[in-house]
């Protein structure tokens, strides 16, 4: 299956993936959204945001990211705020 053919994923997402090495549906789910994601923050576009991380997630689910469940949502938040608030802090502190 071609990462676009995956809920979410267009063109530029599957660009970014592709870029770290991700290059299949098997090769996501595998990784899981939130490590792919924190590869394509370190590695391709260091302001991937949280839409980014909902649409993996819901790619590696087969759903839209509208329907991910309200706990889902709330755990990749928690994970992009930890992921992002060092980084905001780091800035501050220069």
């Amino acid at each position: 299956m071609e990462l676009t053919e995956l809920p979410n994923i267009g063109p530029v997402l599957a660009d970014n993936l592709r870029r770290i090495g991700i290059t299949t549906a098997e090769e996501l789910r595998s990784a899981g959204a939130c490590e792919a994601w924190l590869r394509i923050r370190t590695q391709v576009d260091r302001g991937a945001c949280f839409h980014q991380l909902t649409a993996l997630a819901g790619a590696e689910a087969g759903i839209p990211k509208k329907e991910l469940p309200p706990e889902r949502r709330a755990e990749l938040k928690a994970f992009f705020d930890q992921h992002t608030k060092s980084k905001r802090n780091e800035k501050n502190d220069v």
